[in-house]
């Protein structure tokens, strides 16, 4: 069954796409720029997370839905979470060496913009999901939303763990 989006519908997706192919474009560019090489690591996976991301909105574009079940879901926490853990393990050694506040301003300036491109992003997929009328696009959208918000732990834990991000 291929669905037929209102153009609302159609202009939301739209956007998003636009917003997953700068993600995209953004992690590839910071991760050849970034100096920490963790730092490179996270923007590397997280390109190839919002290259997924792309992909599925491509497919509902389409007029297809792709099937988001538990286990991919799951997968995506289990990795995250791993991912976060060898990030942390690894920036709190790096912390221990370097000082808490001894870092690039480069990687400073780069995780800043990303975390603030995935607070945009993450807004903008909650505004979408409560436009459609579709169940099964509004799961994708929120799939893909909570992934943003996972991307986006990962940045501020980076950055808490560096000294970039002091919580008040």
């Amino acid at each position: 069954m291929t669905i037929q989006y209102s153009q609302k519908e159609q202009l939301y997706l739209e956007d998003l796409k636009s917003h997953e192919e700068l993600c995209i474009q953004k992690y590839q560019k910071y991760a050849n720029e970034a100096e920490c090489s963790n730092l490179k690591q996270i923007f590397q996976t997280l390109a190839s997370k919002e290259q997924q991301h792309y992909d599925t909105i491509n497919q509902l574009l389409q007029g297809q839905v792709p099937v988001m079940n538990q286990g991919q879901q799951g997968q995506s926490q289990q990795q995250s979470q791993g991912m976060q853990g060898q990030s942390s393990s690894q920036a709190m050694t790096g912390l221990q060496a370097q000082g808490s506040t001894n870092y690039s301003q480069n990687d400073y300036t780069i995780i800043t913009d990303m975390l603030s491109t995935e607070k945009y992003v993450s807004g903008t997929y909650d505004t979408a999901i409560f436009e459609f009328q579709d169940a099964s696009v509004r799961q994708v959208l929120n799939h893909i939303q909570k992934e943003e918000q996972e991307h986006g732990q990962q940045l501020f834990d980076y950055m808490k763990s560096h000294g970039m991000y002091q919580v008040q």
